[in-house]
């Protein structure tokens, strides 16, 4: 547990290191004197996700909103704008795309081949980095093997490959076989940059930056296929106690924190995902770089929150920044510092973050840098060539336009495919288990978060790999569990919180979607019919909960296919920790259903079952409102949806209305 007297203890231990005289730094330079100043910007990409190019490998087009080649124009811009600057990467890097899939599952690239996201990141130059969640995806030799680093894991051998020139640090992430750090904890970064001194002139200094990386602790329970057994996970927290002695003894300049987590001011535990307000508190850390919440800080989404500033981005007095996902945005943050006593201190109330976007506005992009996209040409084109190969035809569209609001027609593939396989695999690895109902869960992963575009539309007509994988958007494996009815209710109601609470009585527009993210709120079919009723607090959302026309009984066991990411406790659903898996399947997700749509051929309605659930009629006053992507009211109609657009944004973007009387 994260205790304050520790803390305080080691509070009082950096502060007598900080008091050292710089004279003792190995190999420093004279010190300016005291009341010389510094301005330093510290740029940050995060979750770029392998968005190497601004091209959408579903939709088959270039797309200027997101991608590398873009962020890029803009470092180079702020290395331009201001005169001393440095540039981190905080994670989930290497995992994300169809060109990061090429290169891992497709065709895995050589142990003498850099991998394209990092040759694009080369081309920039780099400083440091960290590893997020998601770089362990591939698993840890091909972890090993594309970082060059020589970890000593069981199933990774030892050897010298082609990796990024920039340092990575991961301080929480430990071998099981020695108890070491599988990457180095931390290290020091020497930058020659300009400072003023108390003349006002400009004079060059080494400024030593002492960097240290954490990945979220649940990366054991959301990788444990990969991790299990051969790793051991340290909370955030306890992590930078670990260390910071160390990095404090080597009397670095300056500290930065490269965390691939947000912010989270619920009671710290070790297994926090998101632990970035705790690790501010840390002392010591001077700066910290956020990630993983696919969003921006400094910004709105963390108004309010607890010593939290907001618009300058400062988390509990530090400065932070989070740099947004796929190449959308570049974090900056601006430190002012100073002399003071023999060493650089950081001026807070000078300070501030930024987040910079690609687009001002939608259709005002900056160009692509140029000199990115020959990197990675021929694994672009591979990519391209792959994703197009044919695997069978649908015989109507799947899309997740309106999948918040019962559109089920992409959800439906992905559970009758994940049904069927877990049947045929159960009845091999677990007869005892032959009588014993498999339904199937599934989320939309493609909801407009990213933009007007970000939704699964396949069209109706031929399938190829990239309609498969754009039907299942993230590398997840197969698992199923075994639970009862009362399980089942449980796991629809933390679903059903997708939803805000409705007030039937109230004047005025009312928004239908809250903040739980659109991956979070699973759909179950397979027999499964059920009601949401939103108008109800969270946890007393679902009625109706039948099986087959028949109500389920709390007793009553069923086998839920899902993926190992939900089984072993992702998005903390009740339950689900690991223990009620019964299926760990060496397949993917996505894999399953490529094979799925290339055994029956054609997709039709009959192959799959039809929408499980539906909102419960009730008359509200005011209009129901969500947006989604624009002139898609139509699409609604055939649906059976009784969606009216409301206003068109001009983004491509418009927002709706959902008739709750009608059922």
């Amino acid at each position: 547990m994260f205790k304050p007297l520790a803390l305080a203890s080691l509070s009082a231990a950096l502060l007598a290191a900080c008091a050292s005289t710089p004279a003792d730094k190995p190999g420093k330079p004279a010190a300016l004197a005291d009341g010389a100043t510094l301005d330093l910007a510290i740029l940050e990409t995060t979750d770029v996700h392998s968005n190497i190019l601004s091209y959408d490998y579903y939709k088959q087009k270039d797309d200027p909103s997101f991608g590398y080649e873009r962020v890029a124009t803009l470092i180079r811009q702020a290395r331009k704008e201001f005169p001393n600057t440095v540039l981190f990467d905080s994670g989930d890097t290497i995992q994300g795309s169809v060109l990061a899939d090429y290169q891992a599952l497709v065709k895995p690239i050589g142990c003498d081949t850099e991998l394209g996201i990092y040759k694009a990141m080369d081309s920039v130059g780099y400083d440091g980095g960290t590893a997020g969640n998601h770089e362990f995806n591939y698993g840890l030799p091909f972890l090993a093997q594309v970082t060059n680093t020589a970890m000593n894991v069981d199933g990774v051998d030892a050897k010298q490959c082609a990796g990024p020139k920039f340092p990575l640090v991961l301080s929480n992430v430990d071998s099981a076989r020695d108890g070491k750090p599988i990457f180095k904890p931390w290290t020091i970064v020497t930058k020659t940059v300009m400072a003023k001194n108390t003349a006002g002139k400009e004079v060059p200094t080494e400024l030593r930056i002492a960097i240290v990386g954490f990945t979220p602790p649940p990366i054991l329970d959301w990788d444990k296929r990969n991790l299990q057994g051969k790793v051991t996970v340290t909370g955030v927290v306890e992590a930078a106690q670990k260390y910071m002695p160390e990095i404090q003894a080597q009397h670095p300049d300056l500290v930065v924190a490269i965390l691939h987590g947000g912010l989270n001011t619920a009671p710290y535990t070790p297994q926090m995902e998101n632990g970035g307000w705790y690790l501010a508190g840390v002392p010591g850390i001077d700066a910290l770089l956020l990630g993983h919440s696919h969003t921006e800080f400094p910004g709105p989404r963390y108004e309010g929150v607890k010593d939290v500033d907001a618009k300058r981005g400062i988390v509990r007095g530090v400065p932070a920044v989070m740099g947004g996902f796929f190449g959308k945005d570049l974090g900056v943050i601006n430190l002012t510092m100073k002399r003071e006593g023999g060493r650089w201190v950081v001026e807070k109330d000078k300070s501030h973050s930024q987040v910079r976007p690609i687009c001002q506005k939608k259709g005002a992009c900056v160009e692509a840098d140029p000199t990115i996209a020959p990197l990675v040409k021929d694994a672009h084109e591979a990519a391209v060539a792959y994703v197009n190969t044919p695997i069978g035809a649908t015989d109507h569209a799947l899309t997740s336009y309106f999948a918040d609001e019962g559109n089920m027609t992409a959800l439906a593939v992905v559970n009758a495919a994940q049904i069927d396989y877990a049947r045929d695999e159960l009845a091999r690895s677990r007869p005892d288990l032959k009588d014993v109902p498999v339904i199937s869960a599934a989320s939309a992963f493609r909801t407009g978060f990213g933009g007007p575009d970000d939704f699964t539309d396949v069209a109706k007509g031929p399938l190829t790999i990239r309609n498969a994988s754009d039907l299942y958007f993230y590398p997840n494996t197969l698992a199923a569990v075994k639970i009862d009815g009362a399980g089942v209710k449980a796991w629809l109601e933390k679903s059903a919180n997708r939803f805000n609470q409705i007030d039937p009585s109230k004047d005025g527009e009312q928004a239908l979607i809250g903040k739980m993210p659109g991956y979070n709120f699973d759909q179950i079919q397979g027999g499964i019919t059920y009601t949401i009723d939103v108008t109800k607090p969270e946890g007393q959302r679902i009625g109706n909960l039948r099986f087959k026309g028949k109500p389920v009984k709390d007793s009553q066991p069923f086998i839920v296919v899902t993926n190992s990411y939900r089984a072993n406790g992702g998005g903390e659903f009740p339950g689900m920790n690991g223990d009620s898996v019964v299926l760990n399947a060496p397949d993917g997700n996505r894999e399953v259903v490529i094979k799925w749509v290339e055994a029956n051929k054609t997709i039709t309605h009959k192959l799959v079952d039809k929408r499980s659930w539906t909102f419960v009629p009730v008359k509200v006053k005011g209009p129901v409102t969500f947006t989604n992507a624009s002139g898609k009211a139509d699409l609604a109609k055939s649906l059976g949806l009784h969606v009216t657009e409301v206003k068109d944004n001009g983004d491509g973007t418009a927002v709706y209305a959902l008739d709750l009387s009608r059922k």
